[in-house]
């Protein structure tokens, strides 16, 4: 959605302050359980070779290649020269992880600006679940999928009894990063930081883009607010050619489905309905998300 205000870029997951330097990023890829490098190399076949064909991606991947010396952040550097005027935008969630990674893109970019997207804890746990489900038709997903090992994180109050190992309980995922992120943040000056919850987005989409653009320092004319609604416009929004398909969420052509008018009225006290046991949400998770606004 950021990409699309005329003063702004935004390329696909790039994953890159999970390393230090380009070398060790390099070498993370090869042993990732996702295609960690696609988003990078669609990004340096738009922006350096003009479009993202399979030709352009190897092109891609010898550029990156021939600057494995470089820090992480100068790569990044490297493409928000390539987007001037317009601000570049990283929305990759491996940053959130560990702590680490957030303290590194924040040392490497002082001045950056950092927004936490936050949605209430069930309705993050239903996606999780329902990606899940989506990716089975073709199969079971292996115990390394991303999406497996996301559902898997667990809480520090819940039950260590290893026959509980086998309930996949995303709301542990959503509360491990979401702390995380909270706790960087407690670092970040408030000039620096912005919290969005996800329903208002939905809900009052004009408003939130307003306070969001105004934020930041850009146009927030109605024209420029229009054009945020509109992330399936983006040259990454379809998947990519052959050798980098991934990287980004994909939109089927004309139809982003992003907005809807219903508000989310989940209460944080009831039982969840993906876990046999009728547990609800662990003590933690509700304190958090109480924090967060949610009731």
């Amino acid at each position: 959605m950021c990409g699309q205000h005329p003063q702004m870029y935004a390329v696909p997951e790039l994953h890159l302050f999970v390393a230090q330097t380009m070398a060790e990023w390099l070498n993370l890829c090869e042993s990732a359980t996702f295609q960690m490098n696609h988003g990078l190399l669609r990004a340096v076949a738009q922006l350096f070779f003009g479009v993202q064909t399979e030709s352009t991606v190897r092109q891609a991947a010898g550029w990156v290649r021939r600057r494995s010396h470089v820090t992480t952040g100068f790569l990044l550097e490297t493409l928000a020269e390539a987007t001037h005027p317009r601000l570049l935008v990283d929305a990759s969630p491996s940053i959130v992880h560990h702590l680490d990674f957030m303290h590194r893109a924040y040392l490497m970019f002082p001045h950056g600006r950092f927004v936490h997207l936050v949605w209430h804890p069930r309705a993050f746990a239903e996606s999780v679940l329902e990606g899940m489900r989506e990716l089975s038709r073709a199969g079971p997903l292996p115990p390394s999928h991303w999406l497996v090992q996301l559902a898997s994180i667990s809480t520090p109050s819940a039950p260590q009894d290893p026959s509980e190992h086998s309930i996949l309980d995303p709301q542990g995922a959503w509360y491990r990063l979401n702390k995380n992120i909270r706790d960087f943040l407690d670092g970040v000056p408030e000039r620096q930081k912005l919290r969005i919850c996800g329903e208002s987005l939905r809900m009052n989409a004009d408003e939130v883009l307003g306070q969001f653009a105004d934020w930041m320092g850009l146009r927030t004319d109605g024209a420029a607010i229009q054009l945020l609604k509109h992330p399936e416009r983006s040259p990454y929004a379809t998947l990519g050619p052959a050798n980098a398909p991934f990287g980004t969420d994909a939109f089927l052509p004309g139809t982003p489905s992003l907005f809807s008018t219903s508000e989310c009225t989940d209460s944080l006290d009831e039982p969840l309905p993906w876990r046999k046991d009728g547990q609800g949400f662990f003590p933690e998770v509700k304190e958090l998300a109480r924090d967060f606004g949610y009731k």
